[in-house]
């Protein structure tokens, strides 16, 4: 099974369009806030595929949580944009506590616009980065390939 995980696109629906065209066997896609308008509409475009949205900082009006939890594959997995984690301050401390406390063996966080995988006690910890506005390299986007042997996420530079 393919997890496609998206961040911090900023009204560029185009970016995220392509990279869910290009990411075709990726079945259950997470989208982790800023700017959530930007991947609503593509639920009614790709109905065969499985949509996590959470709200970012940017998403003032947003109905959607800051952060939620969900069991895929005998996997848990928190979703967040981080902002309530506190992960722009250079920590990923408080979002590890919350996701083994909770069960989870993976969390996804953007905010930061920086992408990042960690390995940390049993949790794989993933930040795609920003799809349209990177503050490191360039923009990206993650997948996470759950296999009957592993979990194996990678940052897919755009």
């Amino acid at each position: 099974m393919r997890l496609l995980v998206i961040s911090d696109s900023h009204k560029r629906s185009g970016v995220v369009d392509r990279i869910i065209r290009r990411e075709q066997t990726a079945k259950h896609i997470f989208f982790l806030g800023d700017v959530v308008s930007d991947i609503e509409d593509m639920i009614y475009e790709y109905p065969d595929r499985n949509f996590y949205i959470v709200a970012g900082n940017c998403d003032y009006f947003s109905s959607c949580k800051s952060f939620d939890t969900v069991s895929l594959s005998n996997n848990k997995i928190l979703y967040c944009h981080g902002h309530t984690f506190g992960v722009k301050h250079g920590s990923t401390g408080a979002l590890k506590k919350y996701a083994i406390e909770n069960g989870c063996n993976i969390a996804l966080y953007g905010h930061t616009h920086i992408a990042n995988i960690e390995y940390d006690n049993g949790l794989y910890i993933v930040n795609p980065g920003s799809c349209s506005s990177s503050r490191e390299g360039p923009e990206s986007y993650a997948v996470i390939d759950i296999l009957d042997n592993g979990i194996l996420p990678q940052i897919i530079k755009i």
